[in-house]
């Protein structure tokens, strides 16, 4: 090759890098300086797909809720129990089935989501997951046996799993830094949402004497799976993941529909070129191994422990338990569906506050001063537990588990999806949101499995004294997080992987100044 020629080729590919350079500063720049209301009126289209995704995400919530809400119906135990002391009853090992099984395959469904969601794409994995689920849907509808019940529940499991993942890799990647927060935390909000829509459907056919008691429950799913299938052919690729398959057209025209044009668009694909080069080299490949290495273990960790800690709060026996556990503690089969829909509205409100904390109070002090709030609630709860000749203690159990859901919804509920999407890396975040989404599912499996013998009459007969176990547990959740979590609000993606990258201590994330990334690579070229 000409000397003069290779020459001129390496000054233009040096002129084009540092074009792209201030093109990725400058997008970084804008978007530090985007409120809330001049992003919503910029990128409407982002804004509408988010929605879209959290929509989706009611499929996951409604599903979850409804294997503990269908317990209290007195028709499916009759069709799916047997009669014992005068009451059908249906059998520990089945309740255990019914609601630990969905959550080991949506173990698989997580950790098969996160790898093919890398591998062919985020909207391709939603749509072959949304074919799985209506099938699973029609098995529970048109069950009569706990087999063939329990086999859509299975199959649905697996589903949600992938939807799970993949919704919430999806939505933080296409929300702009100013609705990161809200946007993350709108999956905890659809998660109080799915499960009140049940609970009303509950407490209009739930003493039903036909089948239609519990099969309406099921029935409403197709209604949001009917939804969201005609908006997902029309559904945005994240240009993430296309940009990190070097489809740099493909990325920018995704952009273009979710509302970045002209140069708008140019600059956050320089934006997101640039932290992923960044990322690379700290990343050899794209492998759920390598969430384990280096620096992504520190992030893989304090990624998926909010999510965890949410298991060991014990959201389980709060949500899927508490109808079932009204009725134990006194209250008629009509007053425990009544107080079932208050909770899921109380449920609702901490999640909507929770969008003004997030971003106003941060999400190291709202996970942990709201777990901590948590704790105290659950000592409180299992102190009145302990009366067991006093009814009034007893039933005063049914009052702290109201107010636990609300502070549940308002601090940790909603803010473990945004830190298990902000903090894992930008190459890994699939991954990451699928080994979070697995570990959770693994231990709400295990209580699943384990508080009916823990709460049951003809068991232990705890009843809300479990909540000494999980208060124990927060306990240590509480020290954890505040030696280990970050504050993550207000940073945008390449920041994070700046600060991780060089160690920064965790309580320094919040104040610490990042120095400009063309004086880190000068001082780098001048040594």
């Amino acid at each position: 090759m000409d000397p003069t020629n290779k020459s001129a080729s390496s000054n233009a590919h040096v002129e084009t890098s540092v074009a792209e350079d201030d093109l990725a500063r400058l997008g970084n720049q804008e978007e530090h300086e985007l409120g809330k209301l001049e992003t919503l009126r910029r990128y409407p289209r982002a804004c509408a797909w988010i929605l879209f995704a959290v929509w989706y995400v009611l499929l996951v919530s409604f599903e979850n809720q409804a294997s503990g809400n269908i317990l209290g119906i007195p028709r499916f135990r009759e069709d799916f129990g047997y009669f014992n002391d005068g009451n059908y009853v249906l059998h520990a090992n089945w309740q255990s089935a019914f609601s630990g099984a969905p959550m080991a395959s949506a173990i698989f469904g997580c950790l098969g989501g996160g790898y093919l969601a890398d591998r062919f794409g985020r909207k391709p994995m939603l749509m072959a997951a949304l074919v799985v689920s209506y099938a699973a849907i029609t098995m529970e509808f048109v069950s009569t046996t706990n087999e063939l019940f329990f086999g859509g529940k299975f199959l649905n499991g697996f589903a949600t799993g992938c939807i799970a993942t993949v919704c919430v890799s999806y939505l933080s990647e296409i929300a702009p830094l100013a609705f990161r927060g809200i946007a993350t935390c709108l999956v905890g909000f659809s998660y109080t949402l799915g499960p009140l829509v049940s609970a009303l459907i509950v407490k209009k056919t739930g003493t039903f004497e036909s089948r239609w008691a519990y099969r309406a429950v099921f029935c409403a799913q197709f209604g949001f799976a009917f939804v969201v299938t005609p908006f997902i052919f029309f559904m945005p690729e994240s240009p993430w993941w296309l940009m990190s398959k070097n489809r740099e057209t493909a990325a920018l025209k995704s952009l273009v529909s979710l509302g970045y044009r002209g140069e708008d668009g140019r600059m956050k694909l320089s934006v997101i070129k640039q932290t992923l080069e960044r990322v690379r080299a700290e990343t050899e490949g794209v492998t759920y191994l390598e969430c384990f290495r280096t620096t992504n273990l520190r992030r893989t960790l304090i990624s998926i422990a909010p999510k965890c800690m949410q298991a060991f709060s014990g959201i389980t026996f709060a949500s899927s338990y508490a109808t079932y556990y009204m009725q134990l503690a006194g209250f008629s089969t009509s007053k425990s569906f009544t107080l079932q829909i208050v909770q899921q509205v109380i449920s609702m409100t901490g999640s909507v506050m929770s969008w003004y904390f997030v971003d106003r109070v941060g999400r190291r002090n709202l996970t942990f001063w709201g777990l901590f709030s948590l704790t105290v609630i659950l000592l409180a709860m299992g102190g009145c537990a302990t009366a067991t000749t006093n009814q009034d203690a007893i039933q005063a159990t049914v009052a702290f588990i109201l107010l636990y859901c609300w502070m549940y919804n308002l601090s940790i509920g909603a803010v473990a999806f945004t830190v298990l999407a902000e903090v894992s890396t930008s190459r890994l975040r699939a991954k990451t949101v699928g080994i979070g989404l697995a570990v959770v599912n693994g231990l709400n499996m295990m209580w699943s499995f384990v508080l009916p013998y823990l709460f049951n009459p003809d068991k232990a007969n705890l009843g809300a004294k479990v909540a000494f176990i999980f208060g124990g547990c927060s306990v240590l959740s509480l020290v954890y997080l505040w030696f280990e979590l970050p504050e993550t609000a207000g940073r945008t993606y390449e920041e994070l992987d700046q600060m991780f990258m060089k160690k920064i201590p965790a309580r320094r994330f919040k104040n610490y100044k990042l120095e400009d990334l063309a004086t880190d690579e000068k001082i780098k070229e001048e040594e």
